[in-house]
């Protein structure tokens, strides 16, 4: 087991990336099938450290994706964003009317929107990357 560092900003406690891997229900969003992508490369991963985890890819069923989140068979507790910020938006949208009040945003799957919409509506999100922090257990 490790730490779970926690910072706080202006009186409120923030999450960091490596306490989302106390959570054991993830989907990752984004190109799942390929696997040159890291959508792929991080899905993968977190099955290889025994996670239940599964993909989601609003454009395609390949690689046994499902379209939207509310298509998982499972409570999710964390959703690894890492899509096209013109999709992820609606993604996150799906998520939060969903109650999934956790997001790992890879980079290059941010935009100024997601970060807004993340904020006004009480979702705890992360910029960083699974990979290293799994790199890092």
């Amino acid at each position: 087991m490790y730490n779970i560092i926690k910072l706080e900003v202006k009186g409120e406690t923030l999450m960091v990336a490596s306490e989302f891997l106390n959570y054991k229900n993830w989907v990752v969003a984004g190109n799942v099938a390929n696997n040159k992508k890291y959508a792929f490369k991080i899905l993968n991963s977190l099955k290889d450290n025994e996670f239940n985890v599964a993909g989601v890819n609003p454009k395609s069923f390949e690689g046994g994706a499902y379209k939207s989140l509310a298509e998982v068979p499972f409570s999710i507790n964390v959703l690894d964003l890492c899509i096209n910020p013109a999709i992820g938006i609606h993604v996150v949208k799906e998520a939060s009317k969903l109650g999934i009040d956790k997001i790992l945003i890879q980079p290059g799957a941010e935009s100024d929107e997601i970060l807004s919409f993340c904020n006004n509506n009480r979702i705890n999100f992360v910029e960083g990357c699974a990979l290293v922090e799994l790199s890092r257990r």
